[in-house]
């Protein structure tokens, strides 16, 4: 036993020998890394990033050593989105091995905040800190309302008045048609106008504006693209001078015709045709324009001679150079029915079936969160897709040879919807009251922003638009915009085009591709008025036959 007690005893006096002559085999030590064990914000350990974080958040940093005192005052700092200081207490539990880190004074909410360690953080041995640590914070919103609350109903209605301003108001004043964007001056765009006549047969019906005065504005932008718009074979371009109605040339070799820009126009125009069917001189002379106009369009021309195809440009200084076949799944199904129903230029349904639906190609057929999709690309696309060939087209009974359209949308908008539930890049914000992945502005520019193509940039007018489709999901999301939201979002013409709350971004304009399907699907969902209007006009009904549709309402 005594010479076991005795070996134990050298031992244990080699090892405290040992300990002291090499400092890096004793954690915390000076040659011993100080690191970082854990962070947990209000008592969630979940990483460095953090969302929806109370106004006064706890963090709790743990170390692998006891920090000494004095230097954490120096490496701990915490910053705003727009790096200006935070002031912050700090206080040390666990033998100071564990900071507590809080704000001196509540944070703003929805707000992007930035905690810092630096390599100034040393334990109490002398060890620093190997590698700074930064913890991203993102308050969660102002559970305060707004504004005042009012009925659902209400609130609609007041989303539509709001929103119309945009073409009312802000209407060139000299061709009297839509601006591109509320920084866009003399450009015009063609597609958004046609969305704004369609706004404006809901303003006459809601009595946003009156009858003869909407007429008034229609004459005003018709006698324009029928005087003074430059056409190309009787289809005009994306961009118009709202002054001149020369040719504004959307990209360098996009200088002439734009198809689908002229049928998005031309599914508003046939729309209030129908709609304003007086027998006053203003209203006979507006619906002769109109179909002065809509005859004029050269369809079958933009087959390119004769293809089994549409062609979305031509340019008299370019040619087809830009190539591109107008061909499914996306947003111009309207464009193809239109050239199948024009009374004078139509194109046929063998060019439907192999230029558009690419013999079936365009289908999908996959199923993404337990909802199958009938077309289009993985997870549905831009919720675009599912609008604008829609203002005026009721998918409700549509369907064809390749899907049920109403099935098609409907699931599009629910797919959407939970993917930003699912949110599987961590974007702050997303969730059950706030979705909506669509073409809009963005924190790094114009973008098709999808579940493929998500940037953290959601748009007001994705899950709006979609009321038809996901009426209780986009109530939820319209709820939350204006009353949480209301401050950041809600301007002088209804919600702003987009915000990242990631990222702190807030758009600064309106467009009128996203604020026209706003005030009409809206509309189709409280009343069904523009599909009515749309579907029962004549060369419509005869174009869904010619390409083998079915219409069951």
């Amino acid at each position: 036993m005594r010479v076991i007690t005795c070996s134990m005893l050298f031992l244990f006096a080699f090892a405290c020998g040992r300990g002291t002559e090499s400092p890096e085999e004793t954690p915390g030590s000076r040659g011993v890394p100080l690191t970082y064990r854990s962070v947990a914000v209000d008592g969630v350990s979940d990483g460095l990033r953090y969302e929806n974080t109370g106004s006064v958040p706890v963090i709790r940093l743990s170390f692998t050593a006891a920090v000494e005192r004095t230097s954490a005052t120096q490496a701990v700092g915490m910053t705003d989105w727009e790096l200006r200081r935070v002031a912050t207490e700090i206080s040390f539990l666990n033998n100071d091995s564990d900071l507590v880190i809080k704000p001196s004074s509540p944070l703003n909410p929805l707000s992007k905040y930035t905690l810092t360690v630096s390599t100034a953080l040393k334990s109490k041995p002398g060890a620093s800190l190997v590698r700074p640590l930064a913890v991203s914070l993102l308050t969660a919103p102002d559970s305060t309302d707004k504004f005042p609350r009012i009925s659902d109903d209400e609130l609609l209605t007041l989303v539509q008045k709001q929103t119309f301003g945009y073409f009312w108001e802000f209407g060139h004043p000299v061709c009297g048609m839509a601006r591109e964007r509320s920084s866009s001056g003399d450009i015009v765009t063609t597609g958004g106008t046609g969305f704004g006549v369609m706004a404006m047969i809901v303003a006459v019906e809601r009595r946003f504006a009156g009858r003869e005065e909407v007429v008034e504005r229609l004459l005003k932008i018709v006698r324009f693209l029928k005087g003074d718009a430059t056409t190309y074979h009787g289809a005009f371009a994306h961009w118009i001078n709202g002054r001149s109605g020369g040719t504004q040339p959307f990209s360098e070799k996009d200088s002439g015709a734009d198809l689908v820009e002229t049928s998005f126009l031309f599914q508003g125009l046939l729309t209030a045709r129908r709609y304003f069917d007086g027998e006053s001189p203003q209203e006979r002379e507006l619906r002769e324009l109109i179909t002065g106009l809509w005859e004029a369009v050269e369809w079958s021309w933009f087959r390119r001679n004769g293809e089994e195809a549409l062609y979305w440009h031509w340019s008299p200084d370019h040619g087809w150079a830009m190539n591109l076949r107008i061909r499914g799944w996306n947003e111009c199904l309207i464009t193809w029915l239109l050239a199948a129903a024009s009374p004078t230029f139509p194109v046929d349904r063998a060019a439907y079936d192999r230029g558009w639906a690419d013999g079936g190609g365009m289908r999908n057929g996959r199923v993404y969160y337990d909802i199958p999709l009938p077309l289009g690309p993985a997870y549905g696309g831009p919720l675009f897709f599912a609008h604008y060939s829609f203002l005026g087209l009721n998918p409700r009974g549509l369907s064809d040879r390749y899907a049920d359209y109403l099935e098609q949308n409907r699931n599009h908008a629910r797919i959407n919807y939970r993917y930003c539930v699912d949110n599987p890049k961590g974007y702050a914000g997303y969730g059950e009251h706030c979705w909506g992945l669509t073409a809009s502005d963005g924190n790094g520019g114009y973008g098709a922003h999808s579940p493929t193509g998500d940037r953290g940039v959601i748009a007001p007018t994705a899950a709006l638009s979609s009321m038809p489709y996901t009426p209780e999901e986009s109530m939820r999301a319209l709820r939350f915009f204006y009353y949480r939201l209301g401050d950041r979002l809600w301007k002088r013409y209804g919600f702003i085009d987009a915000f990242n709350l990631t990222e702190q971004w807030y758009a600064a304009d309106f467009l009128a591709i996203d604020q026209g399907p706003v005030i009409v699907m809206i509309e189709n969902h409280r009343t069904g008025l523009l599909w009515d209007l749309f579907m029962s006009i004549p060369e419509i009904r005869a174009g869904l036959a010619a390409l083998g549709f079915e219409y069951a309402h």
